[in-house]
């Protein structure tokens, strides 16, 4: 299936595994990337010499085109920049808004630039500052989130830019891919569905978790660090929720201390990253030491598998997902589901 977002990556089907933190790793990616689909390596979590050797590793186990997600707020995003771009690396994509400059660095290098952003405003500022598509994440996907639904956002980020938009939150087989299409995408992209795959690296008993879940198990709270984040609701969401602010202080600081012991940072660094992250916002004290340790808390689940000290992030749509295909067998279903898809609409006609 060609679109305007196969021709701008090279890859075969108009499908993106998202740049999931500790869950899209050099395995995940390359899985995806022979599967066809645009697989996007998580470097938020990885100093600059292990993105270098991550990127390397993807490259000795796929020769289809992948990408890699930056924090385009990160100190050393420039730094990263240049890595992708002595590597040959096909896409780069934001979690947020990249600078003018960055953008430009990238494009000048022949790197496709694909920013996620939630709002129109926002596509509308990238795309004018030279962005090659935009990846839209309605509020049903996970992690850190907005608050207007794909099916509103999708259609005006459409009509507002010239760009190819690819279409996030909410989406994990062909009817999806089908009527993202319809409102005029160049693609969907998913994040919890490729964590739910065999392929994943994420502790099974971590994939088992999810898979029990039902729509109504998804929250979002702003109790981790002050901003909406959906996520499964576990131990640590509902201490937080249900503390008061002395009470939670206590949590976070507990809890911060046993991350402090596993990410070897010191208390004087956490305290600088959290304040960082408090700046122009209205972060209680806890939200402030959780915040400096998100990376930690996703660490504890994804990796470690401690749900009881880390979060889930989810999308809406582990409600109804019950399987774990392979990243080949995932593709390949969501491509025949829209192709028959497709071909029963053109019948009803």
């Amino acid at each position: 299936m060609e679109t305007a977002l196969t021709r701008l990556t090279g890859v075969r089907h108009p499908i993106v595994q998202t740049g999931m933190g500790w869950v899209a790793g050099p395995r995940l990616v390359s899985a995806t990337a022979n599967a066809g689909a645009l697989g996007i390596l998580a470097s938020a979590t990885m100093t600059p010499d292990r993105l270098r050797a991550a990127v390397r590793e993807v490259r000795a186990r796929t020769d289809a085109p992948f990408g890699v997600n930056l924090r385009a707020d990160a100190a050393d995003a420039g730094d990263r920049v240049r890595i992708l771009i002595e590597e040959g690396v096909r896409v780069a994509s934001f979690a947020l808004a990249p600078s003018r400059e960055l953008i430009g660095e990238l494009k000048e290098a022949g790197v496709v630039v694909i920013p996620t952003v939630g709002a129109r405003r926002h596509a509308e500022k990238v795309a004018g500052w030279g962005a090659d598509a935009v990846l839209v994440q309605g509020t049903e996907g996970g992690g850190h989130t907005g608050e207007v639904a794909t099916t509103v956002l999708l259609p005006q980020v459409v009509d507002a830019v010239d760009i190819p938009v690819v279409a996030a939150g909410g989406f994990f087989d062909g009817r999806g891919l089908v009527a993202a299409l319809a409102y005029g995408a160049a693609g969907v992209a998913m994040g919890t569905r490729f964590l739910l795959t065999s392929d994943s690296t994420v502790p099974e008993a971590v994939k088992a978790r999810y898979l029990e879940a039902t729509v109504r198990d998804v929250t979002v709270t702003r109790a981790v660090d002050g901003l909406p984040h959906r996520m499964l609701r576990t131990e640590l969401v509902d201490a937080l929720e249900n503390s008061g602010r002395v009470r939670a202080l206590f949590h976070a600081t507990r809890r911060a201390s046993r991350f402090r012991r596993l990410s070897g940072l010191t208390w004087r660094r956490m305290v600088r990253d959290g304040l960082a992250l408090r700046h122009g916002k209205d972060l209680t004290w806890s939200q402030v030491l959780l915040a400096a340790n998100t990376p930690m808390l996703l660490k504890a689940s994804m990796v470690d598998g401690r749900t009881d000290l880390g979060v889930m992030a989810s999308g809406q749509v582990v409600g109804v997902i019950d399987d774990l295909p392979s990243c080949a067998e995932l593709v390949e279903r969501i491509m025949k589901e829209a192709e028959d898809t497709r071909r029963r609409l053109t019948a009803s006609r």
